[in-house]
């Protein structure tokens, strides 16, 4: 069992998470960040007086090769969870015998690329061929995490409309997966001595329909059940444009609807016998989510 890690981006969503449990299993953490006042404001009482995490370094990414390479010197495992497309500044920086955890997105197999997927691309391709030992993992769509806004975000878009207007009815397939299965992702990770750079999908429990996901986040957020009805893409794609306008509307791109009609499932096996995770349910997982949500009343 590693006793240190350096976690990249230890104030984000999915940073905060790894951070947590690393500390919860008696290890120490680096934070490194790149605001260190938002970092302090995702800090619990415990955390603040937790011997096991350090004062934060700060670096940025984007920034100075010196300065990251100054916080990551005495690294022996890093997990990265900034976006992959700052893999390559990661690899320049890191020490050499560094084994590297990052994580991706499986928005990389899209037919509808954006910048978001190709840079998830950029980093896998430099991770594998700098020949550093290391994986990155690539997660489906993660709902769970504190102030994520994937689930959130459809479940206060569905507040607002009297039916679910979908492309294709919604029958595409999806896998979300939860952000206690890509933290236990993480650390399995972590523990495992890579040889060589590796990448690995990880996703939910089993795919369902775009058209159950939304009933189900419908379900677990306490509203009444609407109905389903099939618009073409193209009729969506102008309606979010006049939508967005609106105030409580959340803004949705084009690229989004149109990969709406994508089936996003993968084969968790290889997730399962390499890293020993076995994700959670769907509704488990919805229902987690939504337990402590205040918001239950159909608006």
């Amino acid at each position: 069992m590693t006793d240190t890690v350096h976690v990249i981006g230890a104030g984000g969503r999915s940073g905060v998470a790894v951070r947590r449990a690393l500390l919860a299993q008696g290890r120490a953490v680096v934070p490194v960040v790149r605001n260190g006042a938002r970092y302090e404001e995702t800090l619990t009482p415990g955390e603040r007086s937790n011997p096991l995490l350090q004062l934060p370094r700060i670096a940025d990414l984007t920034g100075a090769t010196d300065v990251l390479a100054t916080a990551l010197a005495d690294a022996t495992v890093i997990v990265c969870t900034a976006h992959a497309r700052n893999i390559p500044a990661l690899l320049e920086a890191a020490p050499k015998e560094a084994r590297l955890v990052c994580l991706g997105s499986t928005r990389k197999f899209t037919r509808w690329p954006d910048a978001h997927g190709n840079g998830v691309l950029k980093g896998e391709r430099a991770l594998m061929q700098s020949g550093r030992s290391g994986i990155i993992l690539h997660p489906t769509m993660i709902y769970g995490a504190q102030g994520e806004n994937n689930v959130q975000r459809l479940a206060a878009l569905l507040r607002r409309l009297p039916v679910i207007p979908l492309p294709g009815g919604g029958k595409s397939l999806v896998q979300p997966i939860h952000q206690d299965d890509v933290t236990a992702s993480i650390i399995a990770a972590i523990d495992r001595n890579w040889d060589g750079p590796h990448s690995l999908a990880i996703a939910g429990a089993v795919p369902v329909t775009y058209r159950d996901f939304v009933l189900l986040v419908a379900r677990a957020a306490g509203l009444r059940r609407r109905p389903v009805i099939t618009v073409p893409a193209r009729l969506l794609i102008a309606a979010s444009a006049l939508l967005r306008r609106l105030p409580g509307f959340p803004e949705i791109g084009p690229d989004e609807i149109r990969r709406l009609m994508e089936d996003k499932n993968v084969d968790i096996i290889p997730m399962i016998e390499t890293l020993g995770v076995r994700p959670i349910s769907l509704g488990v997982g919805l229902k987690r989510l939504f337990s402590g949500d205040e918001h239950h009343a159909d608006l």
